[in-house]
């Protein structure tokens, strides 16, 4: 069988294609950005001619996906852990509705908040929209699984959380591919009402989900991927969920004969799963990465005083990735610490690329500002958020996708003046335009600074919905001709664009104010390609 080297995002991809996917749906999220961009990359997927461009917001992915598996074919859509967020209506919709051809919703959270705002847990939705939640262990679990996925999907009429955590997503295995399946043809709902949430539907609709949840927990699809291995000691049993077993493996080893493991990958799980671990020990270790999960869920079912260690008595760290070292402490096992980080390679704090125009738009701003002091900038999620950190200090907020408009209406309605909202491009179609469209009802006193480098520049420069339409969404939306200007960052520039951003800011309306400059890197890109190609 032919085998690859493969990210765990990738061996998602792969698998997907090899599953018969007819469309690939997503927006840039760290880290599940390589999933979209291994599709887009394939030559097979090209050949097949399989859908695979990016969407303007997660939310907009996700009814995509679910248009594509009403029309009876296959389709995926993938985001990060927060990006579940944005999508939750449509996701927790689709529960109710079911699916018609396969649905895959594979979310990638992450602990540790390497690239994130906050640590949630994926598994969570699962529970909450009542589907099944498949969680690999390892690269080649991931490829395997997604098979597995598509087929109940399709089984049950619902919709498939796959979760995965960003180690998982960024490191590389050996993964040995299935003989691949060809597309299922377009078939429209049997039902022709499936889709149609009325009321007296969504009824009963809701009690066919319920039976279908306590139904797939025991299919085989499901169950084949959580396993008991029994010990010979009956002092500590462990349960492992996802990747955790990985890293519990790494440190017990595959032939281990003495200690119970009951490894879990894939939700819900019947009850007798678990008995058949706890009836054998006098204590648990419940090891999973994210929230504990597995181990509230084990004091639930228990109720019965058995000592139960895990995320919540602190035998396991509360929050935070987790590791083989980890692991290995909350074993009790000697901890091995490798060899001192080279200062060339050490933590340095993050900064703006040399030559970004973010920069420039905040050296101007900053200047703009200076004679009302702190506390009157709002920013979003994106590489402008480093104007945060010294040198800039600059912005005082940053919450989820769009805030920044809809933050600095609320602080000009509460009588902050002026109110000034950062955004990027990208961002600004991903969810500030609906934030805009507010302003303009409301006749807000705010200046919107939309910072444009052309592109999704914080997940390494996919394309942004907005190249080349700022302007003529601005204006569609309503915001005065008179208060909309394009300028350039650049530092020739400088001060004129602080006349420009202390003018607006004293206008008591909406005011927008687009600084255009391409993105430093995927300009140099750019160039290199059409050297290339002369």
């Amino acid at each position: 069988m032919k085998k690859l080297l493969l990210l765990g995002d990738e061996a998602i991809a792969q698998a997907a294609l090899d599953a018969g996917l007819s469309g690939m749906y997503a927006y840039p999220g760290t880290p599940s950005t390589e999933i979209m961009e291994y599709i887009q990359s394939s030559v097979d997927a090209s050949a097949r001619n399989v859908h695979r461009t990016w969407s303007a917001n997660e939310k907009t992915a996700m009814e995509a996906a679910l248009g594509m598996s009403y029309a009876g074919r296959r389709a995926m859509v993938a985001m990060k852990h927060v990006g579940l967020n944005v999508a939750a209506d449509g996701f927790i919709n689709s529960a109710m509705t079911g699916v018609n051809g396969g649905l895959v919703v594979v979310s990638a959270d992450d602990p540790s908040m390497h690239s994130s705002q906050n640590e949630q847990d994926s598994r969570f939705y699962g529970k909450f929209a009542m589907v099944p939640c498949f969680e690999p262990s390892n690269q080649q679990e991931a490829y395997e699984m997604i098979f597995d996925a598509f087929e109940t999907s399709e089984k049950y009429k619902l919709p498939v959380l796959f979760r995965i955590t960003t180690r998982l997503a960024h490191s590389r295995s050996s993964v040995t591919l299935r003989d691949a399946i060809p597309e299922k043809k377009l078939s429209l709902p049997v039902d022709p009402l499936q889709f149609v949430l009325l009321p007296s539907i969504a009824r009963r609709k809701y009690k066919s989900l319920v039976s279908s949840y306590e139904e797939v927990k025991f299919d085989i699809r499901l169950s084949k991927y959580n396993h008991f291995k029994d010990g010979s000691n009956r002092e500590l049993g462990i349960i492992a969920c996802g990747i955790a077993h990985n890293y519990l493996i790494e440190n017990i080893g595959e032939s281990n004969k003495e200690i119970p493991v009951l490894k879990i990958s894939t939700y819900p799980f019947p009850k007798d799963l678990i008995k058949d671990l706890t009836s054998r020990c006098r204590e648990v270790l419940v090891l999973e990465e994210g929230a504990p999960v597995v181990e509230e869920s084990l004091r639930g079912i228990l109720d019965d005083g058995m000592k139960i260690l895990g995320r919540l008595d602190g035998t396991v760290p509360r929050d935070g990735e987790l590791n083989p070292s980890i692991v290995a402490r909350s074993l009790g096992l000697p901890v091995e610490s490798g060899r001192d980080v080279p200062s060339l390679v050490k933590m340095r704090p993050p900064s703006f690329c040399k030559g970004c125009g973010h920069s420039d738009v905040f050296n101007s701003l900053i200047e703009a500002i200076k004679p009302y002091g702190q506390g009157h900038v709002f920013s979003d999620i994106g590489c402008y958020t480093l104007a945060a950190l010294p040198p800039y200090s600059a912005i005082n907020s940053c919450v989820d996708m769009g805030a920044s408009v809809t933050m600095a209406i609320g602080a000009a309605d509460a009588g902050l003046h002026p109110s000034v909202a950062v955004i990027g491009d990208s961002t600004f179609t991903h969810s500030g335009m609906t934030g805009l469209l507010d302003a303009v009802v409301k006749d807000s006193s705010i200046t919107v600074i939309i910072s444009d480098n052309s592109t999704t520049g914080m997940t390494g420069g996919q394309k942004s919905q907005a190249t080349g339409r700022l302007e003529q969404i601005c204006l569609g939306i309503g915001v005065s001709p008179d208060h909309m200007h394009l300028i350039t960052p650049l530092r020739k520039n400088h001060e004129e664009n602080i006349e420009v951003i202390k003018r607006e800011m004293e206008y008591r309306g909406v005011s927008v104010i687009i600084a255009s400059r391409e993105c430093i890197q995927t300009a140099t890109k750019r160039k290199k390609d059409e050297s290339a190609n002369a």
